[in-house]
């Protein structure tokens, strides 16, 4: 009986520091990721004064924008796009002397409504990621998709979700 108790306390000791171990490599590979956002609510406070974040994205696409989606003081929702900067070897930074570009919720097309529009005009791809970015100067909605073994993007504007540009495919294997 006692034989049996020290391996299941050995057994818990190993599985409680691999699961100790698994954060702090989880945690270590994430910080460049969590400092961006940082920058990014912060300045989103501070131009746009959002009182509250409701979500987050980075997009990369012609150049880096995170974009924060949130509630602002007059009680409206709203998106807010952060231009940031390359940084070598760091993370990236807000971009200096750069304004952030503002649009109402209620004025644009949300998420949903683009989910819905792109199941309308898509119905049998499947959805891998729907961000809100920048592409070609314009506030867009990103689309990354699976069709048949292809992986494609298409942009739509924010402001109306009509299709920007011709979209493009990733090469095969």
């Amino acid at each position: 009986m006692k034989n049996k108790r020290k391996w299941l306390t050995g057994i818990i000791l190993v599985l409680l520091w691999l699961f100790a171990g698994i954060y702090a490599y989880y945690s270590y590979v994430t910080q460049d990721q969590r400092v961006e956002r940082n920058a990014a609510v912060e300045k989103a406070r501070q131009d746009a004064k959002i009182v509250s974040v409701n979500n987050s994205w980075k997009s990369v696409w012609d150049s880096i924008y995170w974009v924060v989606e949130g509630t602002n003081a007059d009680s409206q929702q709203v998106m807010v796009w952060v231009p940031f900067e390359p940084v070598e070897n760091a993370p990236d930074t807000v971009k200096q002397d750069a304004s952030v570009h503002t649009e109402l919720l209620n004025e644009g097309i949300n998420e949903d409504q683009m989910r819905a529009r792109i199941e309308s005009d898509l119905p049998n791809v499947d959805i891998i990621s729907l961000r809100p970015g920048v592409y070609d100067n314009q506030y867009v909605w990103q689309l990354m998709y699976r069709e048949n073994d292809s992986y494609r993007y298409r942009f739509y504007r924010f402001q109306d979700g009509a299709e920007v540009g011709q979209g493009y495919t990733l090469p095969g294997k």
